[in-house]
């Protein structure tokens, strides 16, 4: 049998004070069409680097971007998508 002693995990006690907001609970951003050709074309380019895309449409910051992206490609949000698309006719 081994008599080395055995490493132990660590186990951190830390609490979590940050708090995530569930993407459920965004709201959509409205992009105008040449934002949106802008985003997509950036996209197949350059991929997720959200910086770069904002820095070619003033006004938009990266986050706002991505989470637009996520919102207009992600699964969540197919139902929500629909459901606007129906309210805007």
């Amino acid at each position: 049998m081994d008599k080395r002693p055995r490493k132990q995990a660590k186990i951190s006690t830390k609490s979590s004070t940050s708090e995530e907001v569930s993407s459920i609970e965004w709201e959509f951003i409205k992009m105008t069409e040449q934002e949106e050709d802008l985003i997509f074309r950036m996209y197949k380019l350059v991929g997720d680097r959200w910086d770069l895309i904002a820095g070619r449409i003033p006004g938009r910051k990266p986050e706002e971007i991505e989470r637009f992206w996520i919102m207009r490609h992600g699964e969540v949000f197919a139902q929500k998508r629909v459901d606007a698309a129906n309210y805007d006719l």
